[in-house]
């Protein structure tokens, strides 16, 4: 009996430190329960900001690139008819019954234009077939559908028409992302090479890459001295500079644009000043070509490629330098072998945030260039705001964005991803 008196204080004191370690567990499961929410309020705001400005629109574009349901929407009863149908020979003719009923039973003109146009991507004048095709029909008594179509066009009885419809009945395509890098699908089902009179787009991406990596050496040869210089002053001086770096942030990009037409043009402040020099006897062509461009969109992007450099070369001690001087290092060595690497991370950065800003420029080009300086961006917009053709744009759209990923990837790889973002 004694001894159960003497236990039962530590039981009871054992109990009890007990119940205070499952308080302390639950208070501190309540508290990490009560960050979580908090973290997850803070960056909710952040995260609907990446799915609205970036997720969705890209998503949108990828889609864009490989939606077709004009056809579909216009044609079921045509499809149907042709599933079975070889592509050799002129379909049969429950085939030239099916395109009739769907025209006839075609309500809105806006669903046939719309099929008419995109079946016109792949045979010129297939638009205009169709439209004629649907008026006559639609006025036109019943008869049998074969010898009607026939009397209207004879292209009806060209199998590759039909054979354009029939590739055009699934709900994705491959055309528009073909018709990009210049390919066409092939009539038995490949892929083949555009026509060279069709040729376009290959060439204008090889000279967006062109001029975007020749602004992008510019700005890096012209912007390490000015980077070297503000870091090497300090004190009023470096911040003097650096303004004058950012100054064409105050500006819109147009009006900065507008600026250099008007500098470079032929009774301009440059031509003047080079004649006055008897440097030159003639006015010479500053603008509406590539030289212009080049003066244009190196000034306007001499930012983006100074701020990286400077941030990185701010943190570089000097003690590196001296060091390598008292190992009897001359500067030129001192400069390849210990400075230059140690500024790899801004070049890095600041060579990728140039060559993407460049390679997505629409205006500069378009009002500095001339008409082979056009980027690719240009076709972009065109096809948008012209042709209203969303699957062309999104194409080329999703090209260049492969590129720049491209791009992304093997500076990532030969820099360091983690050296760019400042992680490492």
């Amino acid at each position: 009996m004694t001894s159960d008196v003497l236990l039962r204080p530590r039981i009871g004191a054992a109990d009890g430190q007990q119940g205070r370690v499952s308080a302390l567990a639950t208070g501190f499961r309540a508290d990490r329960r009560r960050q979580t929410i908090v973290s997850l309020v803070l960056i909710g705001p952040l995260v609907a900001f990446i799915v609205f400005a970036f997720v969705l629109p890209l998503g949108t574009m990828l889609f864009h690139a490989i939606n077709n349901p004009e056809v579909r929407t216009a044609f079921p009863a045509t499809l149907s008819s042709l599933e079975d149908w070889d592509g050799r020979d002129t379909p049969s003719d429950a085939a030239f019954e099916a395109l009739v009923a769907d025209i006839r039973a075609g309500a809105d003109p806006k669903i046939m234009a719309e099929a008419g146009r995109r079946l016109n991507y792949e045979i010129t004048g297939f638009r205009s077939l169709l439209a004629k095709t649907a008026r006559t029909v639609r006025k036109a008594p019943e008869a049998p559908a074969k010898a009607q179509l026939l009397a209207i066009d004879g292209n009806w009885d060209n199998p590759a028409y039909w054979r354009v419809i029939q590739r055009n009945g699934a709900p994705l395509t491959a055309f528009y992302l073909l018709s990009a890098v210049d390919l066409r699908p092939g009539e038995n089902g490949g892929v083949q090479m555009a026509p060279p009179e069709e040729r376009l787009f290959l060439s204008t991406l090889m000279r967006t890459l062109t001029i975007s990596a020749l602004v992008t050496v510019i700005c890096l040869f012209v912007a390490y001295p000015i980077a070297n210089a503000i870091v090497a002053i300090g004190g009023r001086f470096s911040a003097i500079m650096l303004a004058c770096v950012l100054l064409p942030f105050w500006t819109s990009l147009l009006v900065r644009t507008s600026a250099w037409i008007v500098i470079l043009q032929k009774e301009g402040v440059v031509n003047r000043l080079l004649q006055a020099l008897n440097i030159t006897d003639a006015p010479l062509e500053l603008v509406f070509n590539r030289t212009g461009l080049y003066i244009a969109m190196v000034h306007i992007l001499l930012p983006f490629m100074v701020l990286p450099l400077v941030s990185v070369m701010k943190g570089i001690s000097p003690s590196y330098v001296k060091a390598s001087a008292s190992l009897g290092a001359g500067p030129v060595t001192t400069f390849l072998r210990v400075y230059l690497p140690l500024t790899l991370p801004g070049v890095g950065a600041g060579c990728l945030l140039t060559f993407i800003i460049s390679a997505g420029y629409y205006v500069t080009p378009t009002l500095v260039g001339g008409a082979s300086d056009q980027m690719l961006s240009y076709f972009v917009a065109f096809y948008a705001n012209t042709t209203i053709n969303w699957g062309m744009s999104a194409a080329l759209g999703v090209l260049l964005l492969t590129c720049i990923l491209a791009l992304y990837a093997v500076v990532g790889r030969i820099v360091g991803i983690g050296r760019i973002v400042g992680m490492e």
